[in-house]
């Protein structure tokens, strides 16, 4: 007996009532229906969609009241395309998980990314900063220390046998190497960032990035540019007003002029600069000042460059704290403000790559596959974080603590992993959590950040929706919008990690 498949969404079109578009939660098709096919397809469904443990979630769009079977052309199509299945539920979440674990261990297997901390020491006091309690508190004073060459060169004799777990050949291909911190472009240690790209590019070809504040670019001018550190994620708060009052030296000054100068800079260097712009209640209104200081800059008009913003989570607020702007909330704010300020088209918008994929789909035909999320970001995967004392870390949100470390580097060039350590980062998948695992958005939302869904409900494993199943839809029902009306799809930002 057919029924419709458990991960079937159904989005709603704006300005249409006669149609919807179905998407499937893992053969990756996207199609037009009639209100009456999607309708038949509800009543056709085992159970309701399960609900999340916690976070925001939305009711699913409704259907008529009337069930008229489609014609038997139709449902064979719906057949093909995975909506509707001759698989109980059981078997199908089982085949899901399956699934899912095929594609982990795909992306496990390919090589690894690599980051260097230099130093956890940093030259601004943001007020949102995770990391501060370490340059604040004497207790963390030690750890301040830089990394030495002597460090260096153990990781990079440690690298082959971190590649040995992924993949025998892994060491063959381009090593991707950033860099992060604390802040990791201080012009104190530009020698051991120095250190670190020659090392790289004396085992094999390497690509290099970081995520800096900015204020100490003109330090590493020479070491800018394509092959040498080409991607650069940089932060603006808002105008010199508002950025000054919330990225601070330790003196209380302000940042802003000393960054936006390294910024132009880097660019010109030939860098792709991708500008964030962290948002809550208090700068949300000063958005608009941002996009105009981007374009009077003409920075918008330079290759590579991009501009998106993001919501500040702070950690050990409540869920429905004021001080807390979800993802949702804030693509809802930068869309209405771009229909007054024409210059907030440069800002990138929270759920931006789900619309621009989306809109690929559409526009380069059905053979193009979403890009699937088994887990929600390299740190379940493939990402190694090295700090200045060889502890290694899988997530740059929980450096700092050896005791989330997932190895250490010895002094031989050895490598101590801890099994338990790495199960609970890179065992952590949709197939693995039991809402995830029956949820039909899992594949397209990676079961959200390990970080807050460990802030909130006390566990790495749990996961973090933050209204996903709406964000999806409406994502979805506006790239098709724009797909019709024939808006010409544009890149999106170069986003390093969606927290």
């Amino acid at each position: 007996m057919l029924r419709t498949s458990s991960y079937t969404i159904y989005v709603d079109l704006p300005d249409n009532r006669e149609e919807m578009l179905l998407v499937h939660g893992y053969t990756g098709a996207y199609d037009k229906v009639s209100r009456r096919v999607a309708h038949y397809l509800r009543s056709l469904e085992a159970k309701p969609a399960p609900m999340p443990l916690y976070g925001e979630w939305s009711p699913e769009p409704e259907g008529d009241d009337e069930v008229r079977p489609p014609a038997q052309e139709t449902i064979a199509i719906l057949k093909r395309r995975g909506y509707l299945t001759r698989w109980s539920s059981e078997e199908e979440e089982t085949f899901f998980a399956k699934f899912v674990t095929r594609l982990h261990q795909r992306a496990a297997q390919r090589m690894p990314s690599y980051l260097f901390i230099p130093t956890y020491d940093c030259n601004l006091r943001c007020s949102y900063c995770f990391q501060d309690p370490l340059r604040t508190d004497a207790a963390f004073r030690h750890l301040l220390r830089p990394m030495e060459p002597e460090m260096v060169d153990r990781i990079f004799a440690a690298m082959p046998k971190i590649e040995a777990r992924h993949h025998p050949r892994a060491g063959a291909e381009r090593r991707d190497i950033g860099f992060f911190g604390g802040e990791p472009l201080l012009a104190a240690h530009r020698p051991i960032v120095e250190t670190i790209m020659n090392r790289a590019s004396q085992m094999g070809e390497a690509a290099f990035w970081a995520v800096t504040n900015g204020t100490e670019l003109q330090a590493f001018r020479d070491l800018l540019g394509p092959g040498k550190i080409a991607r650069l994620q940089i932060t603006l708060d808002g105008p010199p007003r508002e950025h000054d009052r919330r990225r601070i030296y330790a003196d209380g000054s302000g940042s802003f002029e000393r960054i936006v100068r390294g910024v132009t800079m880097a660019i010109e260097r030939g860098t792709r600069v991708t500008i964030r712009v962290n948002v809550d209640h208090r700068n949300l209104a000063d958005l608009p000042e941002v996009a105009e200081e981007i374009v009077a800059r003409g920075w918008h008009r330079k290759t590579g460059f991009s501009a998106y913003t993001a919501p500040i989570q702070p950690f050990g607020e409540p869920l429905g704290s004021r001080r807390r702007m979800s993802s949702r909330q804030l693509d809802q704010a930068v869309t209405r403000m771009r229909e007054h300020h024409p210059a907030m088209g440069v800002l990138g918008r929270p759920d931006e790559g789900i619309r621009n994929r989306a809109r690929q789909i559409f526009a380069g035909g059905k053979e193009l596959m979403p890009r699937f999320r088994p887990s929600f970001c390299g740190a379940h995967d493939r990402m190694y974080l090295f700090d200045p004392f060889g502890d290694v870390y899988a997530c740059w949100e929980k450096t700092g603590d050896p005791g989330l470390r997932i190895a250490r580097i010895t002094p031989q060039g050895g490598v101590e992993f801890r099994p338990d350590a790495i199960r609970q980062w890179r065992d952590r998948t949709v197939a693995g959590n039991p809402v995830c695992r029956r949820c039909r958005y899992a594949l397209y939302c990676g079961g959200g950040c390990a970080v807050l869904g460990l802030e909130v409900r006390g566990k790495l494993g749990s996961n973090y929706c933050d209204g996903f199943a709406l964000r999806f839809r409406a994502s979805i029902a506006e790239a098709y919008r724009d797909h019709v009306a024939g808006v010409p799809v544009v890149a999106g930002p170069e986003i390093v990690c969606d927290l």
